[in-house]
């Protein structure tokens, strides 16, 4: 299993609605709405590295109101 945290910047005021939508995509294991430079932190998992890139690209970054992503896999050192 491979967990990843996506990092999301949205327009302005979306922040809440996109956190809602992507929390209710397969995979998605938490969606919190912040502030900071980033206005979604998400954490997802998938089986592979492949199938966590479709994911992301295919369903999140689908979401209406994002403007760009940053996807952080998580690694355990």
């Amino acid at each position: 299993m491979v967990q990843a945290y996506i990092l999301i910047q949205t327009e302005v005021g979306k922040a809440s609605t996109v956190a809602q939508t992507i929390g209710k995509i397969p995979g998605v294991i938490q969606a919190e709405d912040v502030t900071g430079p980033y206005d979604v932190i998400v954490r997802a998992q998938s089986e592979t590295v492949d199938a966590l890139g479709r994911m992301v690209v295919a369903k999140v970054q689908q979401v209406e109101g994002i403007t760009r992503t940053l996807t952080c896999p998580i690694v355990h050192l």
